[in-house]
């Protein structure tokens, strides 16, 4: 008997349907995203409102747009303006449109406000439907890379050096290009292109000194009140030895500290001791625990260490969803003075601070032998060994045990399934655009999946 194969004909003209809803399911996410797209308020977005110059595509379509595309881990403009053509359920969002990459990368720059508002409202919609139940939070951070590379970063004390040499230069140049003006020579012409690219890369050095001088005084101030705490303690102490004065902080840069030319506000970072240096971003979020595996609140930061982030995680999480009861972090966010912070707002914290013994716990140790079997460093504050023997009873564990099961996974589908692993934008704000873009394409895509298993439940 012959074979037989299923006929291709690549020659008869194939027109769409009239109604683009025949080629995508019912079950498809589109359907939802456009759904949850038009309950968003259209104040939230920025929209021309004089009518003036080219015709404005919806917002809540633009928005639609970059949300299922994130979701289906399509990041870029212009791989978001090719899905326009090529994939049938962008065509049925889009209602077969096609915005330019540059039209796509405006509405994504100039939105933060619109994506915080949807973000909330997919909460809301969480919650009405009975999925969102807020109690216990996991919060974690995690680094990614930033659109920058490791090799652009300079020291305080480097940019200075090189602030004076193109100083140097550019007075040489002008001293050369005047000369050639004196003496109508025409063979210099690439003088004041020369003279621009260095007032550009001085310009860049003095940004850099800037930036940095400008760090150093934000944390002097913030290291201030521990200072005078110390130093009150100190002359309370009558009749015994004072010790040592406290080092009063330096609003001064040191002059090794670095930052990056391309991308500032981000910073060198790497996971462990085996891992190489990246110029990196860390990401944080606070991700319901109590079954949705939600993000509730997310931001971004460039300082590696997370022992200054419980807080703001836990602030981020908007008052209209509910409060949380329950904060679940590693050791990481080892901060006995924002732990007692958090629990005098009612909220009670379970940190990981070290083993029973009373050292911190060090899972992957990959440091030098002579530094491993230093004897590790005591908990000796009081809040800090309540928090260990919290966590040390059956009840702590078993509370505690959510955190890895709950707000890790959620970092490995981003990352995984997702495919999101660096960022396209430079500088804190717009990274942390993209950001809150991100976690709103998770979410939807999780409340997504949650309706669909409860319809077929």
């Amino acid at each position: 008997m012959a074979e037989r194969f299923v006929n291709i004909d690549r020659d008869t003209p194939l027109l769409l349907p009239p109604d683009l809803r025949d080629w995508v399911p019912e079950d498809d996410m589109v359907h939802f995203i456009l759904e949850a797209a038009n309950g968003v308020d259209m104040s939230a977005f920025k929209v021309n409102h004089r009518g003036t110059g080219s015709e404005q595509y919806p917002p809540r379509m633009m928005l639609a747009l970059l949300v299922y595309c994130y979701s289906h881990g399509i990041f870029g403009s212009r791989r978001i303006e090719r899905a326009t053509h090529r994939d049938v359920g962008v065509r049925l969002l889009t209602g077969d449109t096609h915005p330019d990459h540059d039209t796509i990368c405006k509405f994504r720059r100039e939105n933060q406000v619109a994506f915080a508002a949807t973000f909330l409202h997919v909460l809301e919609l969480a919650r009405e439907v009975g999925v969102l139940k807020v109690g216990t939070v996991s919060v974690d951070g995690s680094h990614f890379r930033a659109n920058a590379s490791k090799d652009c970063n300079i020291t305080y004390e480097r940019a200075g050096e090189l602030s004076e040499q193109l100083q140097g230069d550019i007075e040489q140049l002008l001293e050369q290009a005047e000369a050639a003006d004196r003496n109508e020579e025409e063979d210099e012409d690439r003088l004041p292109e020369q003279i621009a690219r260095r007032e550009k890369l001085l310009a860049k050095m003095e940004n850099a000194r800037e930036r940095l001088e400008k760090q150093a005084e934000r944390r002097a101030e913030a290291e201030r009140r521990e200072y005078e705490k110390k130093l009150a303690a100190r002359e309370k102490r009558e009749g015994r030895a004072k010790g040592p004065k406290p080092r009063e902080p330096k609003d001064t840069p040191d002059p090794k500290q670095q930052t990056n030319l391309s991308d500032g506000d981000s910073g060198l970072m790497r996971k462990s001791k085996r891992e190489s240096y990246t110029q990196s971003y860390n990401t944080q979020i606070a991700v319901d625990a109590d079954g949705s595996q939600l993000i509730l609140s997310k931001h971004v930061t460039g300082c590696a260490s997370d022992a200054n982030e419980l807080e703001p995680a836990l602030e981020g999480i908007d008052g209209r969803i509910g409060k949380p009861e329950r904060a679940l972090a590693d050791s990481g966010y080892v901060n006995a003075e924002a732990i007692a912070d958090i629990e005098s707002e009612g909220i009670e914290v379970y940190v990981s601070v070290g083993r029973e013994d009373g050292n911190y716990e060090r899972t992957y140790d990959f440091r030098p032998g002579h530094v491993r079997n230093k004897p590790a460093k005591k908990v000796t504050d009081e809040r800090l060994l309540a928090m260990q023997t919290k966590l040390a009873s059956e009840e702590g564990r078993a509370i505690y045990r959510k955190r890895q099961e709950t707000v890790e996974p959620v970092f490995g589908i981003i990352k995984s399934a997702m495919g999101f692993r660096q960022f396209l934008m430079r500088g804190k704000e717009k990274v942390s655009t993209e950001w809150d873009l991100v976690c709103l394409a998770y979410n939807a895509k999780r409340l997504w999946n949650a309706k669909m298993a409860m319809a077929k439940a």
